[in-house]
């Protein structure tokens, strides 16, 4: 090791942000030494050192420490003797290679990004993108690298926010446990009574279809809907086919900057220490993973900025009325409750390749840590989380209204024409809209819907302009609201008080 970089691992000052007290005098634990630059390029890696899982698991760390770290490499720009690039691997959530001769960086298949704020910045860190930051989902498979936008090799989506996604990935868990529990029940029966039992699909008041128990223990899973025959609700990427920050994390990581995680590409897994082939072992540890997914979940949750004189006041609370008489509702949900504010990093039902082993959890409560604005408990210790969502796949688009008919390559075997339900409450300041981020307004969002969302969408459209722009006005209210602010916020000539 160079003695310059050896000097590094044991300086904290290059890990920490800008204000460097936040850190205490001791340096970071590392899960390996730090990277040196490949083919002696004369310069050095972003990052001191790597978390290691057990000092998280062992409370070593504070728990601001951690989302500190996670945050950090959310938003640093990393170079090539951090690991980033992938000249050797595509962008695929399988390992798979490729020839090494690709272009470090393409626009269209990755790497495309020299961090995660390079996309998720709006209207702060953390946030969503705009058009400019789209990116083209499935062309990281395709070997050699294409320089096409054609729809026919990818999907074109617009960056989400992920404020409050810690209180999303809670709901998909305690949904798919609710879900679990009636398949399970069914089995049991069905077995008890020597006949076939069908059991409907029902999650925090959401209707997954039906399913049908058999007593040899097989499944009918044909009239299941919004949802996998697997009932794992997956909530992360607008096709709903992600099912954890932390593989959302691991996959966009790889795909996006070439910052290969050791729990899907390491040595145990793909039997080299850089199966990429860019000169940088072990990229990102198991415990740099755990902080940045811990840094993301506990991004506070968006809330309402709410105007104070009367009249603007009185737009809304008829736009929210209207919102619901006209069947927005039905999808957007306004509220779904929460049981538990404990968010427990791994997911036991993270798939292979993603780190899930529960004996080594950290967990934290959304309720008292994390960024203001959190969730509320109430008398009864639930939350009710105002997502605008039932975290359940539709169909939003037909033959009349086709604008999000757009996409031909399937994902996680979701039909084009199917998308998970978009959370709302941050509509009013993550412009713009639609899966491709091609729309300017929320009213085009609107009256593009087809499918599953016409009759809504026509109810829209039959209203007065007064009672369409009521809508708006509503909608408009659901925002990132900033750091420490209190759930609702009221808004008075221009100023937040």
């Amino acid at each position: 090791m160079k003695p310059r970089i050896q000097v590094i691992v044991m300086t904290l000052m290059v890990l920490s942000f800008c204000d460097s007290s936040f850190y205490p005098s001791t340096p970071i634990a590392e899960a390996h030494v730090p990277h040196e630059c490949p083919d002696s390029i004369p310069d050095e890696p972003i990052l001191s050192g790597h978390l290691d899982q057990s000092d998280i698991v062992n409370r070593n760390l504070t728990f601001d420490r951690i989302t500190k770290v996670g945050e950090r490499l959310f938003t640093e720009s990393l170079n090539r003797c951090d690991g980033h690039g992938r000249p050797a691997a595509t962008g695929a959530g399988t390992p798979t290679s490729r020839k090494p001769d690709q272009p470090s960086m393409t626009r269209v298949s990755g790497p495309d990004s020299n961090s995660c704020a390079g996309c998720h910045a709006q209207p702060r860190l953390g946030g969503s993108g705009d058009f400019v930051a789209n990116v083209f989902v499935l062309a990281q498979n395709l070997d050699p690298v294409t320089y096409s936008i054609s729809n026919d090799f990818s999907d074109e989506r617009n960056t989400l926010g992920m404020m409050g996604s810690g209180l999303i990935e809670a709901l998909g868990r305690e949904m798919t446990a609710d879900l679990h529990a009636v398949r399970n029940a069914a089995i049991a029966l069905s077995k008890a009574q020597g006949k076939d039992v069908t059991s409907p699909l029902v999650a925090k008041g959401v209707n997954f279809g039906t399913i049908t128990a058999q007593p040899d223990g097989s499944l009918v899973t044909t009239d299941i809907h919004g949802v996998d025959t697997d009932l794992i609700i997956k909530p992360f990427f607008q096709k709903g086919v992600s099912r954890s920050l932390r593989e959302f994390t691991v996959g966009a990581s790889n795909h996006h900057s070439g910052m290969q995680a050791v729990e899907r590409f390491g040595a145990h897994r793909t039997g080299t220490t850089d199966f990429d082939q860019d000169g940088v072992p072990d990229e990102l540890s198991i415990g740099d993973i755990t902080a940045m997914t811990l840094f993301q979940a506990a991004l506070n949750m968006p809330g309402r900025l709410m105007p104070k004189e009367p009249g603007p006041a009185k737009s809304v609370d008829r736009g929210e009325h209207l919102f619901r008489d006209i069947g927005c509702a039905g999808c957007h949900r306004p509220s779904i409750i929460l049981n538990s504010s404990d968010f427990c990093e791994p997911n036991p039902l993270n798939p292979p390749g993603i780190f899930n082993d529960t004996s080594q959890s950290y967990c934290f409560d959304m309720a008292k840590q994390g960024q203001k604005p959190r969730i509320e408990k109430g008398k009864d210790g639930k939350m009710i989380v105002r997502a605008f969502t039932d975290l359940k796949r539709h169909k939003i688009c037909d033959e009349t209204f086709s604008h999000f008919c757009n996409e031909k390559v399937v994902q996680g075997g979701v039909a084009v024409d199917t998308f998970i339900t978009r959370k709302l409450w941050d509509v009013g300041n993550s412009a713009s809209y639609g899966h491709r981020g091609d729309l300017t307004t929320i009213a085009e969002a609107i009256l593009s819907h087809g499918g599953e969302g016409r009759s809504a969408r026509d109810g829209f459209a039959a209203l007065a302009a007064s009672d369409r722009m009521d809508i708006i006005h509503f909608l408009k209210t659901l925002q990132v609201l900033p750091p420490g602010s209190r759930p609702v916020v009221f808004k008075e000539r221009g100023s937040i008080n």
